[in-house]
């Protein structure tokens, strides 16, 4: 703790961790321990969640400083605890504790084995997804970073599907293979800077031909996690396999990992390479747009489908970010925010009929608005959201990042604005073949329509949905201006450049290649 205020953002990380603990001292007795300890991760989690709005409260927009900062030396003063947010992590943090108690929700009754480890896997999963976004030193981030593959590796591998092993063992090879080079990349800065300490990082002038190989090294870790394609073939085998609430944390948070890293890391300690590599990021993301929009429209499963909809919307995010001025930064931001609860809405949805069906295929489906007008319409808002329907969160974000790579590049934004359309392609086609038409199966003429606890785990999302949809201000006014910090900064390293006689775009190679 330093300067005699309260640890809120400890108190918010560890928490889910002390709930962990607690549950593994209930005592394991069949269903009566089961129960218990579904409701003991349900209250560690809403009660982590209304912590975490304290943050919210406290938290003064009007600076880009780190705010909420605590500090402590560790490992002898070479690392230190060092924790914070700004206005870009402060909401991935609310987010995070958010969805969680949803997510405790929705395996109430699909879970039935192995529960109080399940419960331990989730919450111990938070505290480490919290402790990303809260970092505040290089080595402090990596742990939190890396160690949340253990936990998502087990929720799939133990709770998931069929081919469960296989798709955890992807998914933990992939994002571990590029978290390697992001290590050796925060080494060789702490040989440079004599330091891991984030805000110190972020004051630090890199040298010009150092930047591209640390860069290259970070941008393996993100594009991984994201994921970017190509490196994105990981995530439909790992959604398909894993329980309903590890797509929609996978989907919800740690994908959103990747892009907090580029905001974090890449633009601000790297700003010359960003700029040498914002073409190739530009490519790859509207790749990312349309392939994978044009692989969902011939889905079958609507879990798959709904995965690869995840992939391109993250190319919207990366397209905005690297565009690197106001409109771009703060889409991709809200984006993110967006894609979080609308995506994992969208899981929750498919859970909802696959706990009654037990079949994710598409063609098993058809006419359910018949027996469930409910679902019917929760399902009909997050498509449009996830499609970018005005008056839907999803637009905000999406119409922004256009916005933004428009004045940077038309051709770009153009093509993106093609995955605009090839979205509402595949999300109507499944949603005409899975709600509409005739209740011919006769394996779905008895199908029920949410349950209180469908609805109470719904609900949120849905007035979350709608109200951003319609006013974004709450969000857009706490990243404002730690977002003018960061493009300020980014053109000022730019200018700094320039006048040194380097050239910005694809001709600056040659800095790397000389080594300035």
């Amino acid at each position: 703790m330093l300067d005699g205020q309260f640890p809120i953002l400890s108190l918010v990380t560890f928490l889910p961790l002390l709930g962990a603990l607690l549950i593994l001292l209930v005592p394991s007795r069949a269903e009566v321990s089961d129960q218990n300890v579904r409701w003991a991760a349900l209250w560690v989690t809403c009660g982590t969640f209304l912590v975490s709005l304290i943050i919210w409260v406290r938290f003064d927009p009007s600076t880009a400083d780190f705010q909420m900062v605590e500090q402590a030396e560790w490992l002898g003063g070479a690392v230190t605890y060092h924790m914070g947010v700004d206005g870009i992590s402060m909401l991935f943090v609310i987010l995070t504790t958010f969805l969680m108690p949803l997510c405790i929700l929705a395996s109430w009754e699909s879970i039935q084995h192995r529960v109080k480890e399940y419960m331990i896997a989730f919450l111990v999963l938070e505290t480490l997804m919290i402790g990303v976004f809260c970092a505040l030193d290089l080595v402090l981030f990596y742990l939190f970073f890396e160690a949340g593959l253990i936990p998502m590796f087990l929720i799939i591998g133990v709770w998931g599907g069929a081919r469960r092993v296989y798709a955890s063992f992807k998914f933990f090879l992939y994002t571990f293979a590029g978290s390697v080079l992001m290590l050796l990349a925060i080494m060789a800065m702490y040989w440079q800077a004599g330091t891991t300490d984030i805000p110190t990082l972020l004051a630090y002038d890199f040298p010009y031909g150092m930047q591209y190989w640390l860069w290259l090294a970070f941008f393996a870790s993100f594009a991984v996690k994201m994921p970017m394609w190509p490196v994105h073939t990981w995530l439909p085998d790992a959604h398909v396999e894993a329980p309903t609430a590890g797509s929609v944390i996978l989907a919800g948070i740690l994908l959103k990992m990747g892009g907090y890293g580029f905001l974090r890391f890449s633009l601000p300690m790297f700003p010359i390479a960003s700029d040498l590599f914002a073409p190739l990021v530009f490519t790859l993301s509207i790749i990312a747009i349309v392939y994978t929009s044009l692989v969902a429209l011939v889905q079958e499963d609507i879990k798959k489908l709904i995965a690869y909809s995840s992939v391109a919307h993250m190319g919207f995010v990366t397209m905005g970010i690297f565009a690197m001025n106001e409109q771009g930064v703060q889409g991709g931001i809200f984006q993110m925010l967006s894609h979080g609860w609308v995506s994992g809405a969208l899981f929750l949805c498919v859970g909802v009929i696959y706990d009654r069906m037990h079949t994710r295929e598409i063609a098993a489906y058809g006419g359910l608005v018949q027996r469930m007008p409910l679902y019917a319409f929760a399902f009909m808002l997050f498509t449009m959201a996830n499609v970018g329907l005005p008056g839907t969160s999803g637009f905000v974000g999406e119409f922004l990042t256009i916005v933004g790579t428009f004045q940077v590049d038309t051709r770009v934004a153009s093509v993106a604005a093609l995955g605009v359309i090839l979205a509402a392609c595949y999300a109507l086609f499944l949603y005409r073949r899975v709600i509409f038409g005739e209740l011919e199966k006769e394996t779905l003429k008895n199908i029920m329509d949410l349950n209180r606890r469908e609805v109470l785990t719904l609900a949120p999302l849905v007035v979350t949905t709608i109200f951003f949809g319609v006013y974004p201000a709450p969000i857009m006014d706490v990243t404002a201006v730690s977002v003018e910090n960061l493009i300020a900064g980014y053109e000022e390293a730019l200018e700094t450049f320039t006048a040194a006689g380097g050239t910005t775009g694809f001709t600056n190679l040659a800095g790397l290649l000389g080594g300035q």
